[in-house]
């Protein structure tokens, strides 16, 4: 069959309508993640720990998911990971109303699992849409996680508006997580047919060469090791310094309800401007996005020692956000481009792997040092994290990034 004869947009149309619903409990998660298990555990030295787990856990499971997405479809392992993350916001709630700290971290691992499988979706939209309009086609369904900057002003704020937190104050709200994850599930039983078999229709370079390749071999292809830096970087930062965001904000004076306004500052970020980037990285060419992203993402964690107002918060969150939109987006396109079908989601998913750990380390470590040094050195830090690739990637000799096709 052509593969103008295959519903690509409507397919991306409800992938993107996945993410909205993913947006709800990573709203959520964000906001509330850092301060859960320490309101559960009352032990505040454990401030990034919750974060962490999520993280942790994520990059754990979106390893084994890519390879499963390459064995049996992209659709049957993201709606698992929908059901996954409905179940786990359910055992988050439970933790709260019995003030179990195993329960919730249980919640966290199962949700972080969730989160990380289903964002896999930006691949599954990548690989429906010709060599050339890839990045476009990866906007197009991460622009549907800009609804996110909507649930927490509209649906968690109110929540918390006026009242005081403690774990039974939580309950509501992870339950409510869980229906998004549950509509997500719901919406992603009509992706048909799996955007595996329309990417097997594109005539790509790679898209015929037999047997998949060993994981070891595909990393060795030019171009690999620098879309892998900088999607490494970009989101480990970014995720690291986001999940720790909701406490820095309560430590500057903000209310709980404040800190859905400034994560909501970043969703825009994130995802707001993402179909704009898109066509800026098929002009600029992959390896500037890559550089520039981070740069961007740099120099926004190294703001937040000035601006600690909630306008000023809302700013470098927003423009931790948009660094990681353009870096991300980029060091994705190209991740795609170098691969068949029967390799994509065993190279994505390890990429994700690197990324969610060090997005881990960094919440875990970035809460230590919030809590002993402040925001100085937290913000600093990350910073560091940020430019030290950005300058490696500007200065590494080698061949360029292509603005499209499949080449290096």
């Amino acid at each position: 069959m052509a593969t103008a004869a295959y519903p690509v947009r409507r397919n991306a149309f409800l992938l993107a309508a996945g993410l909205v619903c993913l947006s709800g409990m990573f709203q959520l998660t964000v906001a509330l993640a850092t301060t859960t298990l320490v309101v559960v555990t009352g032990v505040e030295g454990i401030l990034g720990l919750g974060p962490a787990i999520f993280l942790v856990a994520g990059s754990l499971g979106v390893l084994p998911a890519g390879r499963m997405m390459d064995r049996f479809g992209r659709m049957p392992v993201i709606q698992g990971g929908f059901l996954l993350g409905a179940a786990g916001t359910t055992l988050t709630a439970l933790g709260c109303r019995w003030v179990s700290a195993s329960l919730v971290i249980l919640g966290f691992a199962f949700a972080g699992i969730a989160a990380a499988v289903v964002l896999l979706s930006r691949a599954a939209a990548a690989e429906m849409f010709p060599p050339e309009k890839r990045a476009r086609g990866i906007s197009y369904v991460l622009f549907g996680a800009v609804s996110g900057a909507i649930w927490g002003p509209l649906v968690f704020g109110p929540m918390f508006s006026g009242r005081h937190l403690t774990a039974h104050a939580l309950v509501v709200p992870w339950l409510s997580a869980g229906l998004f994850m549950v509509a997500g599930f719901v919406v992603s039983l009509g992706v048909r047919p799996d955007p595996k078999t329309i990417a097997q229709t594109h005539a790509d370079d790679l898209a015929d060469i037999g047997p998949a390749a060993p994981l070891r071999e595909i990393l060795r292809r030019p171009g690999i090791a620098a879309a892998l830096v900088a999607a490494v970087a970009s989101f480990g930062v970014m995720a690291g310094v986001m999940n720790l965001s909701g406490y820095v904000a309560l430590g500057h004076g903000h209310h709980q309800s404040d800190v859905f306004l400034i994560i909501s500052a970043h969703i825009v970020g994130m995802y707001g401007l993402v179909i704009v980037v898109g066509d800026v990285i098929d002009r600029i060419g992959r390896r500037t996005a890559l550089v520039g992203g981070l740069a961007i993402v740099a120099a926004s964690c190294a703001s937040m020692i000035w601006l600690d107002g909630l306008l000023g918060m809302s700013v470098s969150l927003f423009g931790l956000g948009l660094g990681w939109n353009l870096s991300y987006v980029a060091a994705t396109t190209e991740l795609v481009a170098l691969t068949a079908p029967a390799e994509r989601g065993r190279l994505i998913g390890f990429s994700d792997f690197g990324a969610n750990l060090v997005a881990a380390s960094l919440a875990l470590l970035g809460g230590l040092v919030y809590s002993g040094f402040g925001v100085a050195a937290l913000s600093l830090s990350a910073a560091a994290l940020a430019a030290v690739p950005a300058l490696w990637l500007f200065v590494r000799p080698g061949p360029r990034v292509a603005l499209s096709g499949s080449g290096p």
